[in-house]
């Protein structure tokens, strides 16, 4: 809503008690995020904003009942995509989780369908009751070292800035552009900066030294720490740190080692990638909270971090605490400690209770058919997933590290049979597959990994972080191919393939990336998925699908694969399966 000096005058009129309040929320105990204490009163709202603390007549009231009031929870940076839900159907699983504005980066979408991506996850979060933010992607394609759907310059997002919801630039994760001072990725930046906007970073695996440049260069977030002293460096730096509990990156818990009441101004929570079943059962940013405060964090000093650090950080000047001149997103909690939340307002109106949203919100928006249409492939045969290996070779394995989405560049002896790799279901070598899928180039990248627990099957995705090629893995090529060829099949998708047989699938329709269904029969599909990774052999201590999604992302260490071949991270640079 546009301030006016109407509206201005309306507000300062209740302000001065002149006139009732809209709603005022009574009995409640405020939890009060700038000066860290508890206070005992009643809040003033008018036009979805508060504007007093204090003792209001209101045409609504309401009675909190000495339940906390605690402001609404922000996500300081979140790939909506990640929950294979459309922005509409995501509101839906977050909201009753307490997280009324989220800070997006549509990286993902973007990598596949380029502008078209951008403007439909503006459209498609326009009026709901959740506030969506964006941060334009900086890096699309994210390496040259993988073929993706699209390719944006700072020309394609220059346009983009002029929108209300566009704070800034997405996390930067090409280092090497930056420090060698690449024209195109300086031109995003100086672009970025010049309109005052912010700018992400994806300091993933970067020295002090490699924090310096990103800070010259304006790059002020990172939320790529795995341990306390990345954090400590990165806060003593400048820069705001956030701590990621997402599906694949579970980081909290080292993370807050680093944080003490000197520094965690500086800090803010994030999912970055998280599933839609995982929301929906563990919860979002309430679930950092719960972590923190299990973890020897104040709980004032935890939802401080979720809502006023994350709100300053980008600049949302009227979010982030109960304030006069702030908007009114709150939630009632029953306990601070457990973070019992029984109702979720949103501007003032009630948009979720004991568990579920009030009024369900559903996609409006019209999907174009480049969108619906993303899977460009021929049929894959059982002779294009042949990996050629002397016989006692040793060759290059990508070793998993469970709940990480960095991996081990791993040396072993594999099994070989007339100079071709074969499965070892005993030493959990099985064979891992990334197939270009936006321009029917026919490339496919082939590997081997170890760390899937895999014993019986295959599975296959189109998500697979950043350019989202398809990417598979199993114990043999007959339920490898079966699960390629239906995800292009469904034009996108998550398959799980036993015996030649399909035992589950939730087609992605939307980029490969998201479902066009109802979040609850997405999730019910997701159940069946997770039945199927069981009945594979997977002992499911980790998501395998959340961690083939982050096998063929090139600028995390130390060794994967895109549809190029194998990529070794550290020396940015491809390298053959066999150890030469």
């Amino acid at each position: 809503m546009k301030l006016t000096k109407e509206l201005l005058k309306r507000r300062i009129d209740v302000a001065a008690k002149r006139k009732p309040a809209d709603l005022v929320v009574r009995n409640g105990r405020i939890v009060n995020v700038f000066t860290l204490e508890v206070i005992e009163d009643h809040i003033a709202i008018v036009d979805g904003y508060v504007v007093g603390i204090g003792d209001y007549e209101g045409v609504e009231t309401i009675d909190a009942a000495g339940n906390f009031i605690v402001p609404g929870l922000i996500d300081g940076h979140v790939h909506i995509e990640s929950a294979m839900v459309t922005p509409a159907e995501f509101s839906n699983v977050v909201l009753p989780h307490g997280v009324t504005t989220i800070i997006a980066d549509p990286h993902e979408i973007a990598n596949v369908s380029g502008t078209d991506g951008i403007n439909f996850m503006l459209h498609d979060s326009e009026g709901i009751p959740l506030d969506v933010y964006i941060m334009l992607p900086s890096c699309v394609p994210a390496t040259p070292f993988e073929n993706a759907g699209a390719t944006l310059s700072q020309l394609d997002l220059e346009p983009f800035y002029d929108h209300p919801r566009v704070l800034g630039l997405g996390e930067v994760m090409d280092y090497p552009s930056v420090l060698n001072n690449d024209n195109g990725m300086l031109s995003k930046i100086e672009s970025a900066s010049s309109k005052g906007k912010r700018i992400d970073g994806h300091a993933s695996g970067l020295d002090a030294n490699a924090i310096n440049v990103y800070m010259t260069a304006g790059i002020r977030t990172d939320h790529e720490c795995v341990s306390s002293e990345e954090a400590i460096e990165r806060l003593r730096k400048g820069m705001y740190v956030m701590l990621r509990e997402g599906s694949a990156a579970k980081d909290l818990v080292q993370l807050l080692k680093a944080v003490n009441e000197n520094n965690a101004r500086r800090c803010l929570f994030v999912t970055d990638d998280k599933h839609l079943d995982e929301i929906i059962e563990e919860g979002s940013i309430n679930f950092n909270i719960k972590t923190a405060i299990e973890n020897g964090i104040h709980p004032l000093l935890a939802i401080q971090m979720a809502t006023l650090n994350a709100a300053e950080c980008f600049g949302l000047k009227t979010k982030g605490a109960i304030a006069p001149g702030y908007e009114a997103d709150f939630l009632v909690v029953n306990n601070l400690q457990t973070m019992e939340i029984e109702q979720v307002y949103k501007n003032g109106k009630l948009v979720a209770e004991h568990g579920s949203v009030v009024s369900p919100i559903h996609s409006k928006t019209e999907t174009p058919s480049s969108i619906l249409n993303s899977v460009n492939l021929e049929r894959i045969e059982i002779e294009h997933l042949k990996i050629n290996i002397k016989n006692g070779s040793l060759a290059n394995i990508i070793e998993i590290l469970p709940n990480m989405i960095v991996t081990k560049h791993l040396i072993d002896e594999v099994t070989s049979i007339n100079d071709e790799f074969k499965t070892n279901i005993e030493k959990d070598q099985l064979k891992l597959a990334v197939l270009e899928r936006h321009k029917n180039t026919g490339n496919i990248g082939l590997g081997i990994i170890k760390g899937l627990g895999i014993k019986n099957g295959a599975i296959a995705s189109t998500v697979a972080h950043d350019s989202h090629n398809i990417v598979a893995a199993g114990t043999n090529d007959l339920d490898l191919v079966n699960a390629i060829n239906l995800t292009r099949e469904m034009n996108g998708g998550l398959v799980v393939s036993q015996n030649g047989e399909i035992l589950a699938s939730l087609p992605l329709p939307v980029s490969g990336l998201m479902s066009d269904m109802d979040f609850k029969i997405a999730y019910k599909k997701i159940k069946e998925l997770n039945n199927g990774l069981l009945t594979i052999g997977c002992t499911m201590d980790f998501n395998p699908f959340v961690t083939l999604s982050f096998l063929a992302l090139p600028v995390i260490p130390e060794l994967k694969l895109t549809d190029i071949g194998l990529f070794d991270v550290k020396a940015f640079k491809h390298i053959g399966v066999e150890v030469n």
